[in-house]
């Protein structure tokens, strides 16, 4: 079972009764309850970050992750979809999670639960349990990016940061959790909402426009891409994106902001 990696509602549907699909909402629990796709298991979105100091949001370690996989019932023929209730961030992060540990068979939902329920589709409020795994995992550090990479890879011309936060954000006007403001050197601000037609209809741009609006920004698809924002939240779905649309190099830095704006030694301009 292939399915592409950004799928419609209307395709979805048609795989409802696949054995291999394995679709998780990442959604609040009380909005899961509230009704999900049907068979949708529910995994919290919180269980993507380690939750250790002194960075919380980088990447969970490689027991984390076993339990995780074993917890949504991953195995290696499993077609994930993944949704959320906040734009598509977590589930772009929960796909760059799986393509940590080798699994590239994953889809994001368009549209996310809303693009569902507008399509006239049915849902359900039954809680659903993961059917057994006992998959062994192992991680891919190509994807990820760490200070110590991107301080080797600033003077690049070949690679572009991409900074997914607020414009307010970037320029160092409203700093969030962190000793200090601005951005990482060189870094373009691309904010990860404007990947989005609109919050009431939260479908990605079509792939031509976007890729125009970020070669307008000097994000080019024969570039390496280094995404982040404040937490890698928001970053999750400037990954999703970047894939999209076929840059072949893309890393996340996973400490993002937080990790590089309480770090004494980092420059950051404004």
């Amino acid at each position: 079972m292939t399915l592409p990696l950004v799928i419609e509602a209307s395709e979805l549907h048609l795989q409802l009764d696949n054995p291999d699909l394995l679709i998780i909402d990442l959604s609040s629990e009380e909005n899961y309850l509230k009704g999900h796709i049907p068979g949708a298991i529910h995994l919290p979105a919180g269980r993507l970050l380690r939750g250790k100091p002194p960075i919380p949001n980088k990447l969970p370690d490689l027991e984390q992750l076993q339990q995780l996989c074993r917890d949504i019932g991953l195995n290696s023929r499993s077609q994930v979809v993944v949704y959320d209730d906040q734009l598509g961030p977590w589930a772009g992060r929960l796909i760059w999670t799986l393509n940590i540990l080798g699994h590239e068979q994953c889809s994001f939902l368009n549209g996310q639960l809303t693009a569902w329920t507008q399509a006239g589709f049915e849902l359900e409020t039954t809680s659903n349990l993961a059917a057994h795994s006992d998959i062994s995992i192992s991680i891919q550090k190509d994807l990820v990016a760490d200070v110590a990479f991107i301080n080797a890879q600033s003077s690049s011309a070949d690679t572009a940061i991409w900074d997914a936060r607020s414009p307010e954000e970037y320029r160092g006007e409203k700093v969030i959790n962190a000793q200090k403001g601005g951005h990482i050197p060189g870094a373009i601000n691309f904010e990860w909402t404007e990947c989005l037609i609109s919050a009431d209809k939260p479908k990605l741009k079509p792939a031509s426009e976007l890729q125009a609006l970020l070669a307008d920004q000097g994000l080019t698809l024969e570039k390496s891409i280094i995404t982040h924002c404040q937490t890698h939240r928001r970053s999750g779905l400037t990954y999703l994106v970047a894939k999209h649309l076929g840059f072949n190099n893309v890393r996340c830095y996973d400490g993002s902001w937080f990790e590089w704006g309480n770090l004494a030694d980092t420059p950051v301009e404004k």
